[in-house]
C-alpha cells in the first residue's frame, strides 16, 4: 500500500472513532451555520504520527499546500474534515495559512456515514 493510501485509510479510522459529527451530535440541520474552535490539522500528518501543534506547524503548512487534506482539531478530541464551499473558496484557502495554529471556523457541518465535516465558510486566529 503507498503511503497516501495509508494515510487515507488511517484518516477514515480516525473519524470512525472519533463519534458524532456536529450535525448529528449536536442537534444542528444541515445548512445550519456553526462555530467551532480548535488547531488546524494537516489529516496525513495527524493521523499517521500525531503532528499537531506548533512544533508542526511549518510541515503542517507544507503538507496542505501540497495538497494534503486538512482537518481542525477541536478542544474536546472531535476532528473535522474541512471543505471548500464550490461557490467560494477563499475561506477555505485562507484556512490552511494559518496550520498549527488555533482559530475560530465558521461554516456548514456535513456528516456522511462515519465521515463529518463543515465547509468553511469563515476562519479567523484566536
Amino acid at each position: 500500500m503507498t503511503a497516501r493510501g495509508l494515510a487515507m485509510l488511517s484518516i477514515a479510522a480516525v473519524l470512525a472513532l472519533s463519534g458524532p459529527a456536529p450535525a448529528a451530535g449536536k442537534g444542528h440541520a444541515h445548512g445550519e451555520e456553526v462555530t467551532v474552535q480548535g488547531e488546524i490539522l494537516d489529516m496525513a500528518c495527524f493521523v499517521a504520527h500525531d503532528g499537531k501543534g506548533a512544533s508542526h506547524a511549518e510541515c503542517a503548512r507544507k503538507c496542505l499546500k501540497e495538497g494534503q487534506p486538512m482537518g481542525l482539531l477541536a478542544p474536546d478530541g472531535e476532528v473535522y474534515l474541512l471543505f471548500a464551499d464550490h461557490a467560494d473558496a477563499r475561506a477555505y484557502n485562507e484556512a490552511k495559512t494559518f496550520a498549527g495554529k488555533k482559530v475560530e471556523l465558521k461554516g456548514e457541518p456535513a456528516s456522511k456515514g462515519v465521515f463529518k465535516g463543515i465547509t468553511v465558510h469563515g476562519v479567523k486566529p484566536l
